[in-house]
């Protein structure tokens, strides 16, 4: 059984259970098909590549060819773990993977790249207070401080907090419930936010 499936992040909506508003972000399954396949035998573990679709050939039927050319026709590839569990799943190539892994109200890790911001100070990158902001201050206030002894040595602790680049980080959000599937469109709502921008890759998996 694969351990989960790959999704595009469509941006957040609500629903409604029990009459009470729930968060919800939608995600798109559709227009994944099985690429390829690794073994254990041949590469050292089980999984299978699956690959998104270009819109320009949503609507055209499978053909073997495509195979040959992965980039031409499929915008992302990507590969899902296989678990050992006594479910059977058979897959063939150029089917789509199917949203009947996950179940409704069942709990989920999402997994994504977070938002870049850019080059950012302390302040913003990790929170920091910055100096005083009091009349007669001569410290900048968004400034991050001492950066230890070292600094006279022309050195700087490894792992030291300081300004740099800010996101695009692999993030996981773990235990987001199912809310609703949509079966025909092929749209899962997961409560809550994942991390990415709309239209950026998640990766959904069963716990």
């Amino acid at each position: 059984m694969i351990s989960g499936v790959w999704g595009k992040k469509l941006g957040m909506t609500q629903c409604f259970e029990n009459d009470k508003v729930v968060p919800v972000t939608a995600i798109d399954l559709s227009s994944w098909l099985m690429v390829g396949e690794k073994t254990l035998k041949r590469d050292g573990y089980d999984a299978i590549r699956v690959g998104l679709l270009r819109k320009r050939y949503e609507k055209v039927a499978f053909s073997s060819e495509w195979l040959k050319k992965l980039s031409t026709y499929f915008l992302y590839v990507r590969e899902i773990k296989m678990v050992a569990t006594g479910e059977t799943f058979s897959l063939r190539y150029g089917q789509a993977v199917p949203a009947d892994v996950l179940v409704e109200g069942a709990f989920v890790d999402v997994v994504g790249i977070t938002k870049g911001k850019g080059f950012t100070g302390v302040v913003k990158r990790y929170g920091f207070t910055g100096g005083k902001a009091s009349h007669g201050s001569t410290m900048g206030e968004r400034r991050p401080g001492s950066i230890s002894w070292m600094r006279r040595q022309g050195r700087i602790i490894k792992g030291k907090r300081m300004s740099g680049h800010m996101g695009t980080a692999r993030c996981a959000i773990q235990g987001l419930r199912i809310v609703n599937i949509k079966r025909v469109e092929q749209v899962v709502f997961v409560k809550g936010a994942v991390p990415g921008h709309v239209g950026s890759l998640l990766f959904i998996g069963k716990k």
